[in-house]
């Protein structure tokens, strides 16, 4: 029996069902755009994590926006977001980052580096959007659990 229970907590980490699986990658695709978000699903407080954001135009767009609401990034520090935005607004419940015109065809790869902060307990969930300036083409929902 004792070594049984030794092999379930040895092998449960191997399964990912307590963080360090790969992320997954949602996408949504519209006429105007392909939205893909890759971010981890479970991760344990204090850990580092990376999301990738790709845009990829395919009906020109005036000014590339990626929008998060607060409750996303909630209890998280966010350390890095490359390539920086042209310009960076809070409106209408959403942080929003203007990164300019694209062109059908045009690929936008963002990525952010956070952390998960003590406080964060259970998870987070919420949307990426895309917008072409005020307009929205896409939005991929996002959940992270966090356990302690």
């Amino acid at each position: 029996m004792a070594l049984l229970l030794l092999g379930v907590l040895l092998i449960l980490p191997m399964t990912g069902l307590l963080g360090g699986a790969r992320s997954p990658v949602t996408r949504a695709v519209t006429p105007g755009a392909t939205l893909t978000v890759k971010t981890p699903q479970t991760l344990r407080s204090g850990l580092f994590f990376e999301t990738v954001v790709v845009v990829e135009a395919r009906r020109p767009m005036a000014d590339a926006v990626i929008a998060f609401p607060p409750a996303l990034w909630r209890d998280m520090t966010i350390n890095t977001q490359l390539p920086a935005a042209e310009s960076e607004e809070y409106r209408d419940g959403l942080w929003r980052f203007h990164y300019g015109p694209l062109k059908p065809g045009e690929r936008l790869e963002t990525k952010v580096d956070g952390q998960i902060n003590p406080p964060l307990t259970l998870g987070t969930r919420g949307e990426v959007v895309l917008l072409d300036g005020e307009r929205p083409l896409a939005r991929v929902p996002v959940a992270t659990r966090v356990l302690p």
